[in-house]
Order: C-alpha cells, then sequence, then structure tokens
C-alpha cells in the first residue's frame, strides 16, 4: 500500500472502493490505478490522473479469482469468454485436474471413455503442451490459464491396455512426455486413481512419473484413489507419492464422501495437518454437499440422491432423478446406471458439517472443479466463488472477508508459484474484480444450474475488461502461465 499521494497517469484508476488486498488483511479504502497489464500504485491517488477514472464507492476491490482445481481444458478454446468463470470474478484457471488433459494427446485408436468424448475436435487435442500454449497464445481466453498434464492421460497416450499397471517402458515413455511437457510450461502433474483409466495404476508408478518434474519444482494434484471407506489410506498414498517423488501435493477437492463417512473430516483434516508438517501439502475445496462426475454405477448406493447430468444412450434423461429412471425402467438404482452409462451425474453424498470444516482449514484453497461441458452441469460451475463470499463469509460468519478473498487469491498464487498474481500491489498484474459485499451470491441451482453470480460488478484481466454489469465484455486478455513464468520455475532456473 502507497502511504504517500501519487502523481502522474494511469490508464485507469479504481476509486473509493474497500481493497481487500488478498494477504488476509483488513479492508482499506483506497484507491488503485493500473497502466497497461499492471497495477502501479495503491493508496491515495487523487492527484493522480487516468483515462478511465471508475468510481468503486461502495464496492469491494480485490484480486481476480483463482480457480485452482477446474476442467476448462477445452472450454477456453469453444467458450472463450468463459463467462461462468468471470461472472464470479475467476481471472485465472488451473486445468488439466482429476488425470484427464488435452495434452499431450497421441493416439484416436482407442475407444476408451472418457477419451472417447475429446476425440470430435481432433484440433483440440493437441500432440503436446507447446501446441496448447502456441493455440492458446494465438487466441486467448477471457482468463489466464495454467495447465496441468494428467496422469491418466499419459497413461492412454503410452499403454494398449489401461486395465494393468504401466511396464517399465511405458513408464520411461510417460516420464519423457511430462518431462517435454514441463519444459514446455506446464505446471505439473495431476492424477485421478479413483478413476477406471488410472485405477491399476499401482503407487510406485505414479511416483515414478511424478519424478520427471522433480527438478523444475513440478507441482501433483491428486484426485486420491478414495474418498469413502479408505479415504485416510488414500490420503497417505498421495503423501506418499508426493514424498517419494520429492514434490509438492494438492489434495483435489478435499472430502468425505457417502453417507457412511458422514462426519470423518474430523479424522481426515487432523492427518492432514501431521502430514504437512514434514511435507509440501495443501487442500482445495468446493461449497457444495454434493458431488459431480462421471455415471459410476458403484457410487449410486452411498448418495442420498443422485441426479443425471448427461446420458449418452438417454440423452432424454438429462437433468432427471436416477430413483425416477429407475422406478420407470423396472431396475435397481445400480442397473439403471449401468443402463445409462456413459454419461455424468450429481451425488449427494457429502455432509454440511463437513464441508464447512474444509472450507475453514488453515490453508484450505477454493476450487470450482467444475464441468462446462456437462449439458446440465453442476451450480459449482457457476456459483462457487460468490457462495463462499455471500452464503459462507457473510451470511454464516465461516470466516472474515479477507480471510474468503485469500484463499481464493493469494494462497493459490503463493501455493502454484504465480508470480505477480493474487495481491493487490504495486507491479502486480492487473487482475482485479469489484463486487458488492452485501449483494453477493450465487445464483446458480441445482435445477437451473447456468446462472450467473449476483453482485459481481467489474472483471479485468491483465488490465483488459472481461465482465461488467452483468454481461461478458468480449474482450480475451488471459495470458497462458507457463511453469517458467512462476516463481517455482524460476527458482528452478
Amino acid at each position: 500500500m502507497t502511504d504517500s499521494p501519487m502523481t502522474g497517469r494511469a490508464d485507469i484508476i479504481i476509486r473509493h472502493g474497500e481493497v481487500i488486498d488478498g494477504t488476509g488483511a483488513p479492508a482499506v479504502t483506497a484507491d488503485v490505478a493500473v497502466k497497461d497489464d499492471r497495477i502501479v500504485a495503491v493508496g491515495d491517488l487523487a492527484a493522480m490522473a487516468a483515462d478511465s477514472d471508475v468510481d468503486a464507492t461502495g464496492l469491494v476491490v480485490a484480486p481476480g479469482f483463482i480457480d485452482v482445481h477446474t476442467h476448462d481444458d477445452r472450454y477456453l478454446f469453444t467458450h472463450r469468454d468463459m463467462a461462468p468463470k468471470t461472472s464470479q470474478g475467476v481471472t485465472t484457471v488451473v486445468v488439466g485436474n482429476c488425470g484427464f488433459s488435452l495434452t499431450p494427446w497421441k493416439r484416436f485408436d482407442q475407444d476408451q471413455f472418457p477419451f472417447s468424448l475429446w476425440q470430435d475436435r481432433p484440433d483440440l487435442c493437441f500432440g503436446s503442451a507447446g501446441a496448447f500454449f502456441d493455440a492458446f497464445d494465438a487466441a486467448p481466453a477471457a482468463v489466464n490459464a495454467a495447465v496441468l498434464i494428467g496422469h491418466s492421460s499419459l497413461r492412454y497416450g503410452n499403454m494398449d491396455d489401461l486395465q494393468r499397471a504401466a511396464s517399465d517402458a511405458e513408464i520411461a515413455a510417460m516420464q519423457a512426455d511430462l518431462a517435454d511437457a514441463i519444459d514446455d510450461g506446464a505446471i505439473g502433474l495431476s492424477s485421478g486413481l479413483f478413476y477406471p483409466p488410472a485405477q491399476a495404476a499401482p503407487t510406485e508408478e505414479v511416483t515414478a512419473v511424478a519424478e520427471a518434474m522433480a527438478s523444475a519444482d513440478g507441482i501433483y494434484t491428486a484426485h486420491i484413489r478414495d474418498e469413502a471407506e479408505h479415504v485416510l489410506d488414500s490420503i497417505e498414498e498421495a503423501a506418499q507419492i508426493a514424498r517419494d517423488a520429492g514434490v509438492q501435493l494438492v489434495i483435489s477437492h478435499h472430502k468425505t464422501a457417502g453417507v457412511k463417512n458422514f462426519g470423518r473430516t474430523t479424522e481426515t483434516l487432523p492427518l492432514i495437518d501431521r502430514l504437512r508438517q514434514d511435507q509440501r501439502l495443501s487442500v482445495d475445496v468446493y461449497p457444495y454437499v454434493a458431488s459431480s462426475t462421471m455415471i459410476l454405477p458403484h457410487m449410486v448406493d452411498r448418495a442420498e440422491r443422485v441426479m443425471v447430468t448427461w446420458s449418452k444412450p438417454f440423452p432424454e434423461y438429462r437433468a432427471c432423478d436416477l430413483d425416477e429412471i429407475a422406478a420407470e425402467f423396472g431396475v435397481s438404482r445400480r442397473d439403471a446406471a449401468e443402463r445409462l452409462a456413459p454419461g455424468g451425474a450429481v451425488y449427494f453424498q457429502l455432509n454440511e458439517d463437513d464441508v464447512q470444516r474444509v472450507l475453514k482449514f488453515d490453508g484450505a484453497m477454493i476450487g470450482s472443479d467444475g464441468i462446462p461441458d456437462d449439458l446440465h452441469p453442476h451450480p459449482r460451475l457457476w456459483g462457487t466463488f460468490a457462495r463462499v463470499l455471500g452464503h459462507y463469509a457473510r451470511d454464516l460468519g465461516l470466516f472474515t472477508l479477507e480471510d474468503a478473498v485469500h484463499r481464493m487469491t493469494g494462497l493459490p498464487a503463493a501455493t502454484f508459484g504465480f508470480a505477480d498474481r493474487g495481491t493487490i500491489a504495486p507491479d502486480a498484474f492487473a487482475d482485479l474484480v469489484l463486487f458488492d459485499a452485501g449483494r453477493v451470491i450465487d445464483a446458480a441451482t441445482f435445477e437451473q444450474p447456468a446462472q450467473p453470480a449476483v453482485g459481481i460488478r467489474t472483471v479485468y484481466v491483465n488490465g483488459g475488461l472481461t465482465w461488467h454489469d452483468g454481461r461478458p465484455t468480449g474482450g480475451h486478455h488471459g495470458r497462458a502461465i507457463r511453469l517458467q513464468d512462476t516463481n517455482r520455475g524460476r527458482a528452478a532456473a
């Protein structure tokens, strides 16, 4: 924060806002000046002129939110306005989570779900991370993007049978692909040992692949093998992979899933706290009691309710209740799910007390885990960040507004090493969101999920206007965030 009055001229000065700077510090009334893509001054800027003056009286001015867990890989190219994200103040996304990434893509000869869903657009199946970044540079989206490489994607590109462990030669090929991707700018590796394409992978396989990025300090994000009955063992496995590979770990969308496991965050969070005393370990979380993923018959019985989001063989059952479909079919819930697959579903299988424990856990970051290509997506795609700000911070008082913003900005920027992002300070990139703290709230529901958040006034990405007064501006000012641009990449160099 600048203490003395500043002079000079800026492109934009946002005046009289309540600045929450992303560090967790208390809000202060201040002006923020932007020139080109950077913040140039913060404080009393009454003596400073600008081409555009923005009156932020009554609004919070915060760093743009960082969505650390997304599946926006394709959406960045097919919907460049990125309205589900910019509408709630998100300016940076991390793609390639849960083991699935659009790069590196090496084959089209396997009808392996879910990869088969992506083969309709060969131009969006990138053979290398470098090709992904080149395409993004040529036609950027409205948000910044960092890329993780999916372990399942590496398996798909290098194995003829995903229902077994990889051979030494196949592991070597995956290591080479990951090393190349890291050299091209990918920030790390994700895994989804829960999902069929990677369930057969032993701990040692993932460790060996992750070792290929240790010298570059790549980050490892893990959708752990089991978030239900074996959740403790699965947390230990992910921690062991990261320790043995010598890399940092983020446990994705931490939860204890299934009615039988309600309340078990009282076990998992102390375990995570103990583990992170000896290694770099973080978690992300979304603020809902329902999860969303592909239709998996073994999951349906542990949920209180299941809503089908799409079904390839039965598209007419989009947004329908699985129990009602099962009754219509005259079969069990599980048998109905088998008939509907491949497809997607929302599973009401989490407990609100658990969600709140993880949300307020020290060091927990916010990630939407939204699936934008679902025909009827989970409301977290459009509502996550506004829900944290409005429902959990303001209405429930689970944490302060400053803490909520920190979990979306300064904390993820520090965790992932995003240089000069996540805070409001001179020389930081001008990723900014202006919102009404008294009104901000999610409008997306399970019945009507594609609803923009309320109370988000204006969003800037790298100094460019991307969202204003309820609609995208058409400005596509996002940039690729390569590993070499991050603090971890600079340190490794």
